[in-house]
């Protein structure tokens, strides 16, 4: 049974995953003001309690500043969100490449730090980016958060038609705990209190056929404790992520990734053959010790590539299987998953509608939760067998499809729906949940 925990008459967006405390006690969300979220103009990080519907503000952007896109640390009272520049201008206003991440302790909101640090003119400093970070997410051990990334040096470079690297999405690591420090020499540059580096590697003209990206995003990490490599060794940090490829004649579609870490996260702030701060013309360099393969390989398919709604990968908690969503042979949008070590991608749902929204897997890993034909549903991963949790609705008002997220304690899903609100009827976005038994 649904029921419905938000009621003001603005917006409520949940991220879509890490959205509840480590206890199961309170979601965490932002205020922006589009359905969707594709309007980045929240300035408010707001937590609700689900047994009571009480609301905290946890954090008010300031100085035109806006914020959103929060998850929580698993084993701690941090959230993560992203923040837009304060005193925008027209030179500098929010973009991808001009945001950063920012870190409250709910227990004393209001007090913010600076995730990571940015550094816009050279000699760069390591550890600290030179753009805008993204959907940020702690690992298991609440040590390190991978984020998307693009660059303001070398968008700003390709803009004037200057010489160099292309501005790329890529996948990037904050070492927790690890503070830098930048020269003051750009009024945009700040520190950081975290160490942060670039892990993908990404090509400006990937070569058809071949595993170049151009492009790495929608990322997650690979169980609690990592996974087992095909040699048996426990393979601690790992990000799977979607990259983009050309197949063989030179077709653009999307492939699962994965990028294999030190052990020591402090091995991350080691360079290997090029600089981890970049240069004015190319990108910064993944970290020493540091691995990226390609798991998937489906341009031979009837519908190549990842594809349905955007999503993000998801791995089971013990790291075996990364879930991700492709088309069946009839054009209907699938649940698959595939193991970390490679191999032929499973497909888990058969189902006659399309998944319909990013998904979830469960704590003991047996269920994934998603939404479809207006539904919040769940699949079990052993059987396939799917589970009709949320009574449907075929209108404006049915769950949206940004957020389906298991609580950690594997009892309630929360999801979203744009529903009426007061006298003037108003549409906005409200939080719900439903027992996941």
């Amino acid at each position: 049974m649904s029921s419905q925990l938000t009621t003001a008459a603005y917006g409520h967006v949940l991220t879509n995953a890490a959205i509840w405390s480590a206890d199961s006690r309170w979601i965490v969300y932002d205020t922006r003001s589009s359905v969707d979220g594709s309007v980045f103009d929240g300035t408010r990080i707001e937590r609700v309690e689900v047994a009571t519907g009480r609301v905290e503000v946890l954090y008010e952007s300031p100085q035109g500043s806006c914020c959103g896109v929060v998850t929580a640390s698993p084993v701690d009272d941090r959230v993560v969100f992203i923040h837009g520049p304060e005193r925008p201008t027209a030179e500098w206003t929010y973009a991808a490449f001009r945001r950063r991440g920012m870190v409250v302790h709910t227990s004393h909101p209001g007090h913010a730090t600076t995730l990571d640090a940015r550094d816009l003119l050279p000699p760069y400093t390591p550890g600290a980016l030179r753009g805008g970070s993204h959907v940020h997410l702690f690992s298991s051990d609440g040590r390190l958060v991978h984020f998307t990334y693009e660059d303001a040096v070398l968008a700003a470079a390709e803009q004037a038609g200057a010489a160099g690297e292309k501005n790329l999405r890529g996948v990037g690591v904050s070492v927790c705990d690890h503070a830098v420090a930048v020269p003051e020499t750009h009024p945009r540059n700040h520190d950081g209190s975290s160490f942060s580096v670039l892990v993908t590697q990404l090509t400006d003209s990937p070569r058809p056929g071949s595993n170049d990206i151009s492009r790495a995003c929608e990322e997650a990490w690979v169980g609690t404790a990592g996974y087992h490599r095909a040699d048996g060794l426990l393979q601690r940090y790992a990000i799977a992520f979607q990259g983009t490829v050309l197949t063989t004649s030179g077709e653009a579609i999307v492939e699962a990734f994965l990028v294999d870490l030190p052990d020591d996260p402090r091995e991350l702030m080691q360079a290997s053959d090029a600089p981890l701060a970049g240069t004015p013309t190319t990108r910064p360099a993944p970290p020493r010790g540091v691995s990226q393969r390609r798991l998937t390989f489906t341009s031979h398919r009837c519908h190549p590539g990842l594809s349905g709604p955007r999503h993000w990968l998801r791995s089971s908690p013990d790291g075996s299987h990364i879930a991700m969503l492709m088309k069946d042979d009839a054009g209907v949008v699938q649940l698959f998953s595939i193991s970390p070590v490679g191999g032929e991608p499973r497909q888990v749902t058969n189902l006659p509608w399309s998944v319909a929204s990013c998904f979830s897997w469960h704590p003991d890993g047996s269920r994934v939760a998603f939404v479809a034909d207006g539904s919040v549903m769940t699949v079990d991963i052993a059987s396939g067998q799917t589970h009709r949790l949320s009574t449907p609705v075929h209108d404006d008002t049915a769950p949206r499809p940004e957020a389906c997220v298991f609580s950690p304690d594997g009892t309630r899903i929360a999801y979203v729906r744009t529903v009426p609100v007061g006298a003037g009827r108003e549409r906005h976005n409200q939080i719900f949940v439903v027992s996941a038994a």
